[in-house]
């Protein structure tokens, strides 16, 4: 019997094949999907379980970063607003400690594409074990674009490395103002200690001058920034920044053109020149010659050109305007009379007779005039710079009482300018003499009177003691005018007392130092000067820095000029001007120059008369008004608001 076959109708089959389809289509899907799970867990496996490790130790890596910004280093100006020192952009590279792992790795790697040389490893090595790891530590300064190149390529291999900008010292009047101004260099374990900012990369800090007395005025203060960074220290974000404040701008009194003239008056001579306000003691110039290029300190000095600074006999790193100390010579004359005055020892109709000698205690001291001037009262022994003449106003005197006067005048006092290495002089007396254990004798007296002996002095205690007997105040010479824009007070003449000297006392002196200059056969006429009407007063120096023995100069073969030149005479000029109204006050003094009637009196002429054209002091006048009357209203103002 047949077996009977189920009747399926044609919707049941139709179902029947819905449902394989279907089935085979869930079991690749399924495949499909347990596929990719197998793969996200095997790659979650080696990610978490196999390199965890790995991964962590680079997570650990990103993180926030404190970075401190050098601030940028004030201006120094001149009276006018000229750019003395100023900044110029110049790139570094550095590397942060903390952003790596091994620091000497990352520093080999760096000079197999730039080169370091012992001094970069020293001072590498010196920073990483004083500074914090967080601090940057620079590498390399002064990065040139195909450097900054190589190192961008290769940051990668660099973590921790980084290009920053930082500023260079510019001093674009290089040598003319290197006295002044000063210079910058890299500080060193002491500054750091004292100053913490300094320890950032680039920082420099002031050696000499202005750069060094001003320091913590132009230095400014140090930002900071806080950064996230990833694991070869490229920032992911910014997180936070507090910008560096620049150091204040400094302007001093000095106005640059008028260096420059001065500085052409003494073209290359071995020399020094102070040109000084009588009224209120602001330094107009300064120069000293021979000079330097203050740029290269902050690059670093080779040693071949610092053995040639040493080896020149003419000293070009010495400021001689401040730290120069000579014997003053006949420009000392002044203040002697002034000193016999004040003593009551002479007086102006005092006449003492000069026979070319002046004879005592079994010694002979020679007048320059070997054949004597006569009988002179003190206008002629000025006018004609009699030695005789002063030897027995000094013996009169004595050194007490010269001393005394000098100390009112400036000479042989720490004058408070605004430098370094500032000399004293000296004004010699009996006490001093006996801290060395040396009786003082009355010859050391009479060479005093004529400025030789123990008497020393510098440049700019010359032009202060200059202005002080021009206008009988008591002003200071100083070179800062203004800082941060602030005019200071002791521009104003109204700043400076009287001097305490007797003015009919001053007024003999002057008209002295008049007839050196502007009477028949003075010993100054060439520096005799008339411009717009405007004269001159002034006195000749000549100082010996070797004795001469009575032989020799009763020989009448003697003549300086044949002498080596170290051995030569200086030769000093002094002066002020306009006479009737002082403004200005000058000193020069030419190492060497031998004969300072022929040498430093035309200098000194030169010098006057361009300061007179340029007249800096005028032209500041009605600012210096205008700034002291708004200071004065803003205090009334003030305590109107207190009251």
């Amino acid at each position: 019997m047949k077996k009977k076959i189920p009747y399926r109708s044609r919707n049941e089959l139709s179902d029947t094949n819905s449902k394989r389809v279907f089935t085979r289509r869930a079991v690749l899907i399924l495949a499909i999907q347990t596929g990719i799970l197998s793969l996200l867990a095997s790659r979650l496996y080696k990610l978490q379980v196999i390199d965890g490790d790995k991964y962590i130790k680079m997570a650990k890596k990103n993180f926030v970063s404190k970075r401190l910004l050098s601030p940028p280093r004030g201006r120094i100006l001149d009276r006018f607003g000229t750019v003395l020192a100023n900044n110029k952009i110049n790139w570094r590279a550095m590397i942060i400690p903390e952003e790596t792992d091994n620091v000497t790795d990352i520093i080999e790697r760096f000079s197999d594409l730039i080169t370091l040389d012992e001094h970069d490893y020293a001072r590498i090595q010196s920073n990483f074990d004083h500074q914090r790891r967080f601090v940057p530590i620079m590498l390399k300064d002064f990065l040139s674009r195909d450097e900054m190149t190589v190192i961008e390529v290769n940051s990668p291999n660099l973590p921790g490395i980084v290009i920053d900008v930082g500023t260079k010292r510019l001093y674009p009047f290089e040598d003319l103002l290197a006295h002044i101004v000063g210079y910058v260099a890299p500080p060193n374990d002491k500054d750091i200690a004292q100053n913490g900012i300094l320890a950032l990369p680039g920082m420099r800090v002031g050696r000499a001058g202005i750069e060094q007395t001003q320091e913590d005025v132009l230095c400014g203060k140090a930002g900071e920034v806080q950064v996230e960074v990833d694991s070869v220290g490229h920032i992911i974000t910014e997180l936070g920044h507090v910008d560096s404040v620049q150091g204040q701008d400094v302007e001093l009194t000095i106005d640059i053109d008028l260096q420059k003239d001065i500085s052409s008056v003494l073209a290359d001579q071995s020399a020094s020149a102070v040109v000084l306000n009588c009224q209120n003691g602001e330094v107009m110039a300064m120069v000293s010659n021979p000079s330097f290029n203050p740029s290269l300190f902050d690059s670093g000095v080779s040693h071949t050109q610092w053995k040639t600074w040493m080896e020149d006999e003419r000293s070009p790193l010495t400021n001689k305007a401040v730290a120069g100390s000579y014997p003053p010579g006949s420009t000392f004359k002044p203040a002697v009379a002034l000193a016999a005055l004040e003593a009551g020892t002479i007086t102006e109709t005092t006449r003492i007779n000069c026979s070319g000698h002046y004879d005592y205690g079994g010694s002979r001291f020679h007048c320059w005039n070997k054949y004597g001037h006569g009988s002179l009262d003190l206008h002629g022994a000025l006018k004609f710079s009699c030695d005789v003449f002063f030897y027995e106003v000094a013996r009169r005197t004595g050194m007490e009482a010269i001393y005394n006067t000098c100390k009112k005048l400036g000479l042989g006092v720490q004058l408070p300018i605004e430098l370094t290495h500032v000399k004293s002089g000296l004004i010699p007396t009996p006490k001093w003499r006996e801290t060395y254990k040396h009786r003082w004798n009355i010859g050391d007296t009479i060479v005093s009177g004529i400025g030789q002996g123990f008497v020393h002095v510098t440049p700019l205690q010359l032009a202060t003691y200059t202005a002080r007997m021009a206008t009988g105040k008591n002003i200071a010479p100083h070179l800062i005018r203004k800082r941060n824009k602030i005019l200071l007070p002791q521009s104003s003449p109204m700043f400076w007392s009287d001097l305490n000297i007797q003015p009919n006392f001053l007024q003999k002196v002057r008209s002295g130092m008049f007839a050196v200059v502007n009477e028949y056969r003075g010993s100054g006429n060439k520096a005799k000067m008339d411009f717009n009407g405007k004269l001159l007063a002034g006195k000749t120096g000549t100082a010996q820095v070797k004795s001469v023995s009575r032989a020799l100069r009763e020989s009448g073969h003697f003549n300086s000029a044949n002498l080596p030149w170290k051995y030569r005479p200086h030769a000093l000029f002094i002066c002020f001007a306009p006479y009737d109204d002082p403004q200005y006050a000058i000193s020069v003094i030419v190492e060497h120059g031998n004969a300072a009637a022929s040498v430093a009196a035309p200098l000194a002429r030169d010098m006057m008369i361009a300061t007179l054209k340029r007249d800096p002091a005028k032209n500041n006048d009605k600012e210096v008004n205008k700034d002291i009357n708004s200071n004065n209203n803003e205090d009334t103002s003030k305590d109107k608001k207190v009251g």
